[in-house]
């Protein structure tokens, strides 16, 4: 992995997220030139100043957006807007939870997004999700097959620490779409906007969310309802493989790297074992999952994990995860996999050092794990429903892109 501030694993890690989500280098290196020293002090120490620079650099690309906007430059201000996101939702989620600018750091992105979307992709737009008494914040991105008329859908769970955002700005939505399929990302509880705005927080059960978003789409008439499909990278790879196993309506399901024992995981962090993920690790945890002490929390967290779980998966279920993980050890992959005897279609991917992908979920080299997973998924579905999504010739060329 690309490594910014060497020996700094958590700043590194979301500098090389926010490049590998349609980052500029120059960009990146003029905002984070001045944090060299800062980063030094550890993972926790200066994250203020992270999100006081990387806000400097958004400031400078919403005026040259604005700019750009007067100008008839329409496009181009949407993905400067959509680029300034990518960078504030960066330095956001570097923030602790306590931080008394995060909710509004926060609003902002969203306003850029919308911003994005107005202005440089009509195909994406907000929607909400019916969940219990409220709803579940999330945007649409519509593939051009829907013109031609119902088209396949995958569902986006987040990890334990990213957004809609973040999942709108990594290359997957628009791989999906050139491939015919539509994407619903979701701010599940614990996660982005239904964390931070609405102070709804994680559960074990993560079928419950998956049932409201099935529910939902099934109410669009651009979807096809026997082509909804799921994906969670990072603890989303215990979300979605969970959620698959008890919703029977889903076609098929990815586990973007393998949580198969997050609660394990808790327990190697308390001794220090791997890479933890975010600065102010265990404040961010606990807001997460609406707990206040830790030692309750950790006997809490026993029990996230899919022993006894994925064996009830009966649709296609690919597992990637990366051979070089500092987050979450190899092994789980390995166990998802040999426990999901019932799933029709299972498939193990490790991406390796060499070819690249072989950290956490794939983020040193995104593009990469990205497009194999929807090529997956492409496939997939075709082999589900033939005929349905585009054939001969036009899905060659969609997988090409």
């Amino acid at each position: 992995m690309f490594e910014y501030f060497p020996g700094n694993y958590v700043w590194s890690f979301a500098v090389t997220g926010a490049l590998n989500n349609g980052g500029l280098i120059d960009e990146i290196d003029r905002a984070c030139r001045p944090l060299r020293e800062a980063a030094t002090r550890g993972e926790d120490a200066g994250t203020e100043d992270f999100l006081a620079v990387w806000t400097g650099l958004v400031d400078q690309l919403v005026a040259q957006a604005q700019e750009m906007e007067a100008a008839g430059r329409t496009r181009t201000a949407g993905q400067t807007y959509a680029r300034a996101a990518n960078y504030l939702i960066t330095a956001e989620r570097m923030q602790p939870a306590s931080s008394p600018v995060r909710r509004d750091t926060y609003r902002r992105c969203l306003e850029l997004m919308e911003h994005a979307f107005r202005l440089a992709d009509p195909a994406t737009t907000r929607v909400a999700v019916p969940f219990r008494d409220t709803t579940l914040p999330a945007y649409f991105t519509q593939a051009p097959a829907t013109a031609d008329g119902p088209a396949p859908v995958m569902i986006m769970f987040n990890g334990l620490d990213s957004t809609k955002e973040h999942m709108y700005v990594s290359p997957f939505p628009a791989e999906m779409a050139a491939r015919g399929i539509s994407t619903l990302m979701v701010d599940t509880p614990g996660t982005g906007e239904a964390l931070r705005l609405q102070g709804l927080t994680s559960q074990i059960d993560s079928e419950e969310w998956a049932t409201a978003c099935v529910d939902y789409l099934e109410t669009r008439d651009d979807v096809d309802p026997t082509q909804i499909g799921l994906v969670g990278w990072s603890l989303g790879g215990y979300y979605a493989p969970r959620a698959a196993a008890f919703e029977k309506r889903l076609a098929l399901v990815v586990a973007w790297g393998a949580n198969h024992n997050w609660g394990a995981v808790q327990r190697r962090r308390l001794e220090r074992e791997g890479e933890r993920p975010v600065p102010h690790y265990w404040e961010h945890v606990l807001w997460v999952w609406g707990h206040e002490d830790l030692d309750t929390f950790i006997d809490f967290a026993d029990d996230v994990h899919l022993d006894g779980v994925v064996e009830k998966i009966t649709v296609p279920f690919l597992i990637a995860h990366g051979e070089n993980d500092r987050q979450i050890p190899l092994e789980y992959a390995h166990r998802s996999y040999d426990q999901a005897v019932n799933s029709p279609k299972r498939e193990l991917r490790i991406f390796t050092r060499d070819e690249g992908g072989a950290e956490h979920i794939g983020l040193d080299h995104f593009p990469h794990v990205s497009a194999f997973i929807a090529d997956w998924v492409t496939r997939t579905f075709q082999e589900l429903t033939p005929g349905s999504l585009t054939s001969g010739k036009e899905a060659a060329g969609a997988l090409g892109r």
